[in-house]
């Protein structure tokens, strides 16, 4: 062919500039572009063949070649595809954003059923502009008489194109890469993309240092050459045969083109699920179990989604469900797609029905990303609601971990918090999973409505065994996320409310006593101990408790702990922690009951009265709260002369 000039037929002459500062926001993702239209070409060729269009030898092996150059400063990608005629170039690279696997698909589109071409939008081979001065194409089509084509543009609107020397049907691709894209010829950075965006592409794929590999094979002859110096025709063989073997390795592909997720679940075992867990993720605590998706209508979606084992409330929450359209990976956690809560799991899903938009970067159509979105959402439900209902032995084994997902997932999404509400476990004292109704049924007539709780078995022992003592159960809510959760609850079930044990001092651990004879002894307590403490803003309240070895105890209205949990979750720009109360929300309890307490009521002005009251309100905080650096400093203190007034 006569060799062509031209300009590339575009609307706007700043097409690169937008494409390298603005469509594609990374710039290692030119290697998925090229690699996924190298995918193209063979799928369009295997396709061609498939429906009788084209015959190829059986044993052809279709593959695509990505080969650095850390010398020449180059990458090149190959492929024996489909290629292009010079009419084709002109069409498909010379005129930006017209896509030729749109045009493809729209003239195959009843001849063969499974398509797989991934490329939609023309613009993805401009994208090596990013990174490149110049791109050279040279390409062979698979048509019968056609001639190569060799096309150059050194990133500018002027190109050139001319006859070329490719032998085989195909395309090779080679990026003379800019100053400071160097690094895209360094083998440990390209390996890493390609593992990044083209671990699953449908083609396999190679990988080759050019470079690396002139060496090796310079050493082979270099030493085959001195062994042969006596024997010289004896030695060109054996040369020639240790030269093909070096030259042509049993390669490897970098990807794996039939991933887990492509297979049907009754076709995967326990182990490939695992393994791929493992291989994706590089997470090697093994997951509880997954949810295989396989859905072909109203849209196309497959995926594995793992509910990953976390070792305590500390662990990150933060999972990743990696994004596919046709093998060919998008993104991570895209929000549109995966309802947010699930964004906590590990996995990954492929929908080559997804609408993204030109540079995928991006998704368009929000009611069919919806209706995705509300599929998924759906699957896990029923999966978990299943579980529940079949096996709730597991259930409660998994329910531990299970319990953030669960919890997060009816705080976001209320069609899952519609599905979910019956199978949401407590776990009781005794370390016995119960539903909601469980637990009310059971107490009924000693907590009508109250769910009891505690955040915290340590810290908060001597309320749980004052409840055990009065055959009280509670349930242990000791996750961060559930200080919102119960608030949820309670909107969602009217009249159920959830306490903490320290919230108060219900009727069940008192004496039955009119609060007019405690009124004085109230009084008298109280002044005691605001001058022994000096805290005039202190609340007492004295209750006759059933246990007269308890001498005080602290409580917290259930509403203002809230606020100051929530105050610790938000960190709301450096406020002062007191400011929803702090200490002074605090209600000192003292029973009456109490030997101590006594001893304070009939010696107000004893010699040893402050000290007992410092004790009392200092244990009593203990039980609930662990004490500041300085006011520990001072109980330890205490007790020492305390235990040495004692031995006196």
């Amino acid at each position: 062919m006569a060799k062509q000039t031209g300009s590339l037929s575009i609307n706007s002459e700043n097409i690169f500039p937008i494409i390298k500062k603005w469509l594609y926001s990374d710039h290692d993702i030119f290697v998925r572009e090229v690699v996924s239209n190298a995918c193209d070409a063979v799928t369009k060729l295997r396709k061609l063949a498939l429906i009788g269009e084209y015959n190829e030898a059986d044993d052809y092996k279709y593959r695509i070649d990505v080969i650095a150059s850390p010398k020449d400063k180059t990458l090149t990608f190959i492929d024996n595809g489909i290629g292009m005629t010079a009419d084709e170039v002109n069409e498909y690279i010379n005129q930006i954003a017209f896509s030729g696997a749109t045009d493809f698909l729209e003239k195959y589109k009843d001849k063969a059923t499974d398509d797989q071409i991934i490329g939609h939008f023309g613009l993805g081979f401009y994208s090596t502009f990013m990174v490149a001065d110049k791109v050279t194409i040279n390409t062979l089509s698979y048509k019968e008489d056609s001639k190569p084509v060799f096309w150059e543009c050194d990133g500018g609107t002027d190109y050139t194109m001319s006859e070329g020397d490719r032998t085989e049907h195909g395309t090779e691709i080679t990026l003379y890469l800019n100053e400071d894209c160097y690094e895209f010829a360094n083998e440990y950075r390209v390996k890493e993309v390609l593992e990044k965006y083209c671990s699953f592409m449908p083609e396999e794929i190679f990988f080759t240092n050019a470079d690396a590999a002139k060496e090796e094979k310079t050493d082979v002859v270099d030493s085959n050459a001195e062994e042969v110096k006596d024997n010289a025709d004896e030695a060109t063989e054996e040369a020639t045969d240790k030269e093909n073997e070096t030259t042509e390795p049993k390669e490897k592909p970098i990807n794996d083109i039939h991933p887990l997720w492509t297979k049907h679940p009754n076709d995967c075992t326990e182990e490939e699920y695992k393994e791929f867990y493992r291989k994706v993720f590089l997470d090697f605590k093994e997951p509880l179990f997954w949810i295989h998706l396989n859905m072909d209508y109203p849209f196309n979606l497959k995926g594995i989604l793992y509910f990953p084992k976390l070792n305590t409330e500390y662990d990150s929450l933060e999972g990743k469900i990696k994004l596919y359209n046709n093998q060919v990976f998008i993104a991570d956690n895209i929000k549109e797609v995966i309802p947010e809560f699930l964004l906590l799991l590990k996995g990954v899903i492929d929908c080559p029905d997804l609408p993204l938009n030109v540079s995928r970067s991006a998704l368009q159509n929000d009611g069919f990303v919806k209706k995705i979105s509300d599929y998924i959402t759906k699957k896990v439900a029923d999966k978990l609601s299943g579980m529940c209902k079949t096996n709730r032995e597991n259930y409660e084994k998994y329910w531990d971990d299970l319990s953030p997902f669960i919890k997060f997932g009816c705080l976001k999404d209320d069609k899952f918090e519609e599905k979910m509400k019956d199978y949401i476990l407590y776990k009781n004292l005794d370390g016995k999973y119960l539903t909601l109704s469980e637990y009310l049924e059971a107490g009924k007539e000693k907590y009508e409505n109250t769910v009891f709780y505690t955040d915290n078995e340590k810290t908060q022992s001597q309320y749980i065994n004052m409840f055990r003592e009065q055959g009280i159960d509670a349930v242990v809510l000791d996750h961060n996320i559930d200080n919102p959760f119960i608030t949820h609850q309670e909107q969602k079930h009217e009249g159920v409310h959830f306490a903490r044990i320290d919230s108060e001092v219900t009727n069940t651990f008192k004496e039955e006593v009119p609060e007019e004879e405690l009124k004085e002894t109230t009084d008298k307590l109280s002044e005691i101990f605001k001058k022994a403490l000096g805290n005039d803003k202190l609340t007492v309240k004295v209750e006759k408790l059933k246990n007269a070895a308890i001498s005080s105890m602290i409580t917290l209205p259930e509403e203002t702990r809230r606020m100051q949990d929530m105050m610790k979750i938000y960190a709301m720009g450096g406020m002062d922690p007191n400011l929803f109360g702090g200490n002074d929300s605090l209600t000192l309890v003292l029973n009456a009951n109490n030997q101590l307490v006594q001893y304070i009521l009939d010696n107000p002005d004893g010699d040893n009265t402050n000290m007992v009251c410092e004790q009392l309100y200092d244990l009593a905080l203990l039980s609930h709260a662990p004490l500041e650096p300085e006011a520990m400093t001072k109980f330890v203190a205490r007790s020492n002369e305390i235990l040495t007034m004692l031995t006196k």
